[in-house]
């Protein structure tokens, strides 16, 4: 093994965890992989201004310990998650693929060079993102998380202890993940990659699921209660928060905790030797599989009929794009994450709901089959996570070079395809979350109220519509791909203050739904702006410089004439 071919090897492998195919000629994926690690960042530091306003000297011992335990098993499950995402979002290129083995088998690389290489790209991308996620937190908190009387090498041994959970945490989830897609990848190659794509989406529910739908276990109380003992064994975020405490030296004398270490030094060294059996099986056993096995599934004889929306090329447009959403992992797995973080969202209201019952001591879903804000800002949020979503994949392509049929094909004028390409928007976002919303608040609500909120949420989806397509100029799933020209931290903070408008909104929406008046007045004013919004978009489709663009370019800042002479570039 050469350094070179190491050095090679390993840069090639570490920026792979996107498909470079994608991308546009001008795109650079350091850029996109610096936005992300910003994000991370600023995410890292909004948390770590949290250990400021804990004063630790007027809190009382007790509350102070609930909230100390609480806030390390956030830290440990956030870790978690984020490292779980990750994974599942980089899953196509975490093993080796056709094209790897086309490209290096024919070289004078051997498997053991590719395999160092590959694992070296993984711990780097583990470590970069377990680095990003905790830069902040790993310095403010473990002050906070000191225990009482320690003293300075007491804190060396805190920070020692958080930081040491953390990569502990998110090798873990990372290598379950491995030892998952591994063991799948033992199968024949076209069963793999049916199964690859359930066991993804799978892995990204789990994921979602336990974060957010996991109960507080972190006080005394519920440690000592023989019931949850189960359920602490069940959970690995409590594992190593219990890790966490054993190696803080922080136990409070809770004889739980060691079993808890001793769950999660042994998930661990399992999840690890699981991995490194799964990477030695995968090149030195299915590089060959990968090579004499085709990846195209057998076609299934089904029902040959299509819908129609519209003319032949608008019914085109839809058809290929619901195909391709319908065919394409990388492209669900995107818009589940967006999907994802609506469902986050949508658990903290339905948590609100609930508190609100106990609160009031009503029975269990008296209050849900009353008309209340917590459901009406569900489904609007829902709308804006999916008409959202379902935008950004719209922008990713399934295969650039496939291109060259639109092209050639494109034999009517620009605003035909591009009001075509505003249709799939509409049939695959806004119809299924108001069918949805529809079928679900019927079953609980009476009619009339149900239909003057679909009438709202008919007219906020076509709002979110229109604004999503404003300058989109190309058919869904063909135009490349240019990472890192959205500020995700300014998207993060416009996220936060859309969330605060939008309650705002739903608020004064359930006030209305009482008041004819009200309602009437804030229909029309939806009815305005959604007329506005469209008129906007299609004005700048029929714009004389639109034209349907297939690959993206960043505006240059300073303009060039191009004038080349004998072919060279004069400076």
């Amino acid at each position: 093994m050469t350094n070179l071919q190491f050095r090679v090897l390993y840069r090639e492998f570490l920026f792979r965890m996107v498909d470079l195919e994608m991308l546009s000629a001008q795109g650079d994926i350091s850029e996109l992989f610096g936005k992300f690690a910003s994000l991370l960042v600023f995410f890292s530091s909004t948390l770590a201004l949290g250990a400021f306003f804990r004063d630790t000297r007027r809190i009382p011992p007790e509350k102070l310990l609930l909230a100390n335990w609480g806030t390390e098993h956030f830290l440990i499950a956030t870790t978690m998650l984020v490292v779980g995402l990750f994974a599942v979002l980089s899953w196509d290129s975490t093993f080796p693929d056709r094209r790897d083995v086309l490209v290096l088998a024919p070289l004078p690389i051997r498997a053991r060079t590719l395999f160092l290489a590959k694992v070296a790209a993984l711990a780097a991308a583990l470590g970069i993102t377990v680095g990003a996620l905790n830069i902040g937190t790993g310095v403010t908190w473990p002050m906070i998380f000191l225990p009482v009387g320690a003293g300075f090498l007491g804190l060396l041994r805190c920070y020692a202890a958080y930081w040491i959970t953390m990569v502990a945490a998110g090798a873990f989830i990372f290598c379950c993940l491995l030892v998952v897609q591994g063991l799948a990848a033992q199968l024949p190659r076209r069963r793999f990659l049916r199964l690859s794509a359930f066991l993804q989406m799978a892995a990204f529910c789990l994921l979602l699921c336990v974060y957010f739908l996991q109960p507080s276990l972190a006080t005394p109380k519920a440690l000592a209660a023989a019931t949850n003992h189960r359920l602490l064994a069940a959970l690995p975020s409590y594992w190593f928060w219990g890790l966490f405490q054993s190696l803080n030296g922080s136990t409070a004398g809770q004889p739980a905790i060691a079993f808890l270490v001793r769950r999660a030094w042994a998930g661990l060294a399992l999840a690890a030797l699981g991995a490194g059996v799964a990477f030695l099986l995968s090149y030195f056993r299915t590089l060959r599989k990968i090579v004499e096995e085709p990846d195209i599934v057998a076609a299934t004889r089904r029902l040959n009929w299509s819908p129609r929306f519209g003319n032949s090329l608008a019914t085109a447009v839809v058809l290929f794009s619901v195909r391709t959403l319908l065919r394409s992992r990388q492209h669900r797995v995107i818009l589940a994450f967006y999907l994802g973080i609506g469902f986050a969202v949508v658990i903290f209201l339905m948590k609100a709901l609930l508190q609100e019952q106990e609160r009031l001591g009503a029975s269990t879903g008296v209050l849900s089959h009353q008309v209340n804000v917590p459901l009406l800002a569900s489904t609007a949020v829902m709308m804006a996570a999916w008409v959202a979503g379902t935008r950004i994949v719209f922008a990713m392509p399934l295969e650039l070079r496939a291109n060259w049929i639109f092209r050639v094909t494109a034999v009517r004028g620009t605003i035909e395809y591009l009001t075509a390409s505003r249709r799939p928007l509409f049939v695959l976002a806004v119809a299924p979350v108001w069918v949805g919303s529809a079928a679900l608040l019927l079953s609980i609500w009476p009619w009339q109220p149900v239909l003057e909120h679909l009438v709202v949420l008919g007219l906020w989806g076509a709002i979110l519509a229109y604004l999503c397509l404003h300058g989109f100029q190309k058919i869904p799933f063909t135009c490349s791909y240019l990472p890192g020209k959205s500020p995700l931290t300014f998207v993060f903070l416009g996220v936060s203050l859309f969330l605060n408008l939008l309650i705002a909104g739903v608020n004064f929406e359930r006030r209305a739904l009482d008041r004819p008046a009200s309602y009437a007045a804030m229909v029309a004013v939806l009815a305005v702006a959604a007329l506005c919004v469209r008129w906007r978009t299609m004005a700048r489709a029929k714009s004389e410089e639109s034209e349907v663009q297939f690959e993206e370019t960043l505006t240059p800042t300073v303009l060039v004439l191009g004038l080349n002479r004998d072919g060279v570039v004069p400076m």
